[in-house]
């Protein structure tokens, strides 16, 4: 599994996000992807080979490995940290589509265009083409709803993989015995965990690093509807002062207008009169 393709991905992502989303992409790929590439899996890596039962009967070992631990910790945390970093790319592809339609208006337009230096008109083209690749787009409108779509699901599965650990063995801390009376072990047996301790801390900071993720993905959702809140309201009060003016002004406005053309008739009146005593 490459990690580093999925960074490359999430990077451009980075660019549209807001203070907080470049945090949660920091601990993401810092504090759990790191972790679980360069310490985990080797705390994992002799899970099965030394899980020891004192019992000589064949196949009793895997029964009880495989009823205490139906699936490992390091790939149920890999499926949490693909999951979870899916959403963003919904990010990215409408960020794409947006520049994607942006750029073919551009090429339309150009050709559209007759006339003029050719290599001025490409230079130009070329310029747009690159700002408009470099140009982060605002969060507002259909992509305000997009980054928020991903964020609640980015919250609802770190919620259910960290729930799917804590059902599937009980509890984050390791066990250094477990006793087993599955078929077809001859009577319950004794079976010993291999390096308890150490699993039991990494087992408890990635439920913590989880945690803090789902922390950081609730609060950035909070700033995105506060921001979109006050946006609103703002529009809201606008429209409501002009239309409060508009309305003042209205019969204001007509009483003036009714003066200027007394004003306009009594002048007109007087110059008529005049022009016939002449």
């Amino acid at each position: 599994m490459s990690w580093g393709t999925l960074y490359s991905q999430l990077a451009g992502v980075n660019r549209q996000s807001t203070s907080l989303g470049k945090v949660w992409l920091s601990v993401l790929f810092i504090f759990r992807v790191t972790i679980l590439a360069v310490a985990a899996e080797t705390v994992w890596g002799d899970e099965q080979s030394d899980f020891t039962c004192n019992t000589l009967q064949p196949g009793c070992e895997n029964v009880c490995y495989d009823h205490f631990f139906p699936i490992s910790h390091v790939r149920l945390w890999c499926l949490q940290l693909i999951f979870a970093s899916t959403p963003p790319l919904l990010v990215a592809m409408h960020v794409a589509y947006r520049k994607h339609g942006d750029k073919r208006s551009v090429l339309r337009r150009d050709k559209r265009s007759s006339g003029g230096a050719a290599a001025a008109r490409t230079r130009q083209q070329e310029e747009e083409l690159e700002s408009i690749r470099q140009r982060r787009l605002p969060i507002a409108g259909t992509l305000w709803w997009t980054y928020a779509l991903s964020l609640v699901f980015r919250v609802g599965f770190e919620v259910v993989f960290v729930y799917a650990l804590f059902a599937i063995y009980g509890t984050f801390w390791m066990p250094r015995l477990v006793r087993c009376d599955q078929w077809p072990c001859p009577n319950k047996v004794d079976c010993f965990v291999s390096r308890p301790t150490e699993k039991t801390v990494f087992t408890v900071f990635m439920a913590a690093a989880s945690v803090a993720c789902v922390v950081l993905n609730v609060a950035e959702l909070a700033y995105l509807v506060s921001k979109a809140l006050v946006r609103c309201s703002q529009s809201g009060t606008r429209k409501c002062s002009s239309m409060t003016n508009c309305s003042s002004a209205d019969p204001k406005s007509l009483l003036q207008n009714k003066k200027n053309e007394k004003k306009s008739e009594s002048l007109l009146s007087s110059l008529s009169s005049s022009a016939k005593a002449v």
